[in-house]
């Protein structure tokens, strides 16, 4: 006999419920129950910021790499313009 969730279910129509095994990027893993035998994620409860109070940049797209080359370039532009002195009228 299977599971109460299992006997209250209409007979073949879901998919099997079996274990999971789903991998994290940090290399966190855990097992839980999926219809695919295999879940891989890229933040899970160990590694994200909300749960563990760390800040942690996800960077897929280069997105936060390339804003922080620009903004670099723009402090360097900024402390140029402060070194040269300002001619006096």
């Amino acid at each position: 006999m299977g599971t109460f969730l299992e006997s209250m279910m209409k007979a073949k129509i879901h998919p099997k419920y079996a274990p999971a095994k789903v991998s994290c990027a940090c290399g966190n893993s855990f097992v839980t129950r999926a219809t695919v035998p295999e879940i891989r994620v890229e933040i899970c409860s160990n590694c994200h910021p909300f749960y563990t109070g760390r800040q942690k940049l996800v960077d897929t797209e280069r997105r936060v790499e390339r804003f922080q080359q620009r903004y670099e370039r723009f402090q360097k532009q900024a402390r140029a313009r402060q070194a040269k002195p300002r001619a006096s009228s």
